[in-house]
């Protein structure tokens, strides 16, 4: 077992000042896998006192001179992709040829989606008698989750450094391990001291303490919305900038006329990849009333592929989830659904007959399910899917409108212009318009409860700027 006792400082592993150590569990054995520092206020104050004392230098700096640590950073990722798949599957439940494809093949993808946006990038325009310029936001705090772990710290870290802000990262407690091999790369990567730095804890101790410290300019936090929600109030009480990438109850509308099989098979995937721990999975899928009963029994056969086992294994397509809390909170909201009228089709509240150990649940599909039910309309964070039945556009647009979230969203038609018509009165930051696939370069955020701000392409790396006019 790892026993780590340093946090990541001012360009250096320093022990973490006091603080119980924090069991990293496995949640496919509840083995205890390794502990790093559960930090503390005083490892805040550190961490941003090194970031503070960096930043003026770093951001001065050119992009050209930015864009050589975070070569090396990128290529870091690229050289270690194994050994993060491995270490998010082991603390985090990913199925391992998930966790190569997509836990570290996708923050690859990122980081050099950003290098090449950097490369071209102009930080001054002229306006008038105007030079407007784009300056770095300062000293950000990252605070990332658990569910796409290495991904959310890129999607965070690597822009903001790209900005030219220095940055304190605070990783989910569940998933410290990848962060501190990124610390390692970032280490290793050559970056002035303090311009990354790198504490673990819990999040009610030391998440807090980097959210209210007054030496903070930008918080960027990825997770729930209650948690979000207490995150901008402390903010807004420091006039910082946030950027905050929220919760998601996401529906995938299927009109008339479009391939309802390719449809549900897309949307059963959506879902139960990463045990539905996912913020924009399609958790709502809405079919018309003339097709409902079609939709369930291909659902039904679809969920079956998706047999929960050893992450380890390579055949294994869905692992536990991150922890006994979230199967606790999932296995609840499925006795929820059933409680108040939701058909069970396949799935259920119980563990998983041949896993004993770990926390699985399985890929529930509930039928019946009506919009006022707690599953249609709060986030389960789990391999659940809903199936709610519509009459017609206008009735399917008030189900999909009728949440207070607004992350994404997927709409199948039989041609692209009336799909992307529907699409266009959801109100949602993005919809995937007949199975588009996913673009790392577009911006991600939501509308409403889901958040405020934008992740990934131009408009993230706009999030860690801010904006001077020199009138001439």
């Amino acid at each position: 077992m790892q026993q780590h006792a340093d946090q990541y400082i001012g360009g250096a592993w320093r022990p973490s000042l006091g603080g119980e150590p924090l069991p990293v569990v496995n949640p496919a054995t509840e083995q205890v896998i390794a502990t790093v520092p559960a930090g503390t206020p005083a490892d805040i104050d550190a961490a941003v006192a090194a970031a503070r004392a960096a930043a003026r230098s770093w951001g001065a700096t050119t992009r050209e001179q930015r864009l050589v640590p975070l070569t090396r950073l990128r290529d870091g990722l690229a050289a270690r992709q194994q050994e993060i798949a491995e270490t998010v599957s082991a603390e985090q439940g990913s199925p391992i040829g998930f966790a190569a494809n997509v836990q570290a093949g996708l923050p690859l993808t990122v980081a050099s989606g950003y290098l090449e946006l950097l490369a071209g990038y102009e930080f001054q325009e002229q306006v008038g008698n105007s030079t407007v310029l784009a300056e770095p936001a300062g000293v950000v705090a990252a605070i990332t989750p658990w569910n796409y772990p290495l991904h959310q710290i890129v999607a965070k870290v690597v822009p903001a450094l790209a900005a030219g802000c220095t940055v304190v990262l605070k990783p989910a407690e569940d998933t410290p391990l990848v962060a501190r091999l990124f610390a390692e790369l970032v280490d290793a990567a050559g970056f002035p001291a303090g311009v990354f730095n790198l504490v673990t804890g819990l999040g009610t101790v030391v998440g807090a303490a980097l959210v209210a410290h007054p030496e903070v300019d930008l918080v960027s936090f990825t997770g729930s919305t209650a948690v979000g929600r207490a995150i901008g109030e402390v903010a807004g009480r420091g006039v910082k900038k946030v950027a905050l990438e929220l919760g998601g109850k996401s529906a995938n509308v299927v009109l008339p006329g479009a391939d309802l099989a390719r449809a549900v098979n897309v949307n059963a995937a959506n879902v139960f990849a990463n045990s539905g721990q996912t913020c924009t999975a399609w958790t709502r899928l809405l079919v018309h009333q003339d097709q409902y009963e079609e939709a369930v029994a291909l659902a039904a056969k679809a969920a079956a592929k998706y047999r929960p086992g050893d992450p380890a294994a390579p055949q294994t397509r869905m692992g536990p989830v991150v922890s006994a809390k979230q199967r606790d909170r999932v296995r609840g909201y499925i006795e929820s659904g059933l409680a108040q009228g939701a058909r069970l089709v396949v799935g259920g509240a119980e563990a998983p007959a041949e896993l004993p150990t770990g926390y699985y649940v399985q890929p529930t599909v509930l039928a019946d399910v009506t919009p006022d039910m707690a599953v249609a309309r709060e986030e389960i964070f789990g391999p659940v899917l809903s199936i709610l039945a519509y009459r017609d556009e206008e009735h399917a647009l008030e189900i999909a409108n009728g949440t207070e979230y607004g992350l994404a969203g997927g709409v199948w038609a039989a041609d692209q212009e009336s799909a992307i018509a529907f699409a266009r009165r959801m109100d949602t930051g993005q919809v995937h318009i007949n199975g588009g696939q996913f673009n790392p370069l577009a911006p991600f955020g939501g509308y409403k409860s889901s958040g405020v701000g934008r992740e990934l392409g131009r408009h993230g790396l706009e999030e860690f700027l801010q904006t001077k006019s020199l009138q001439l």
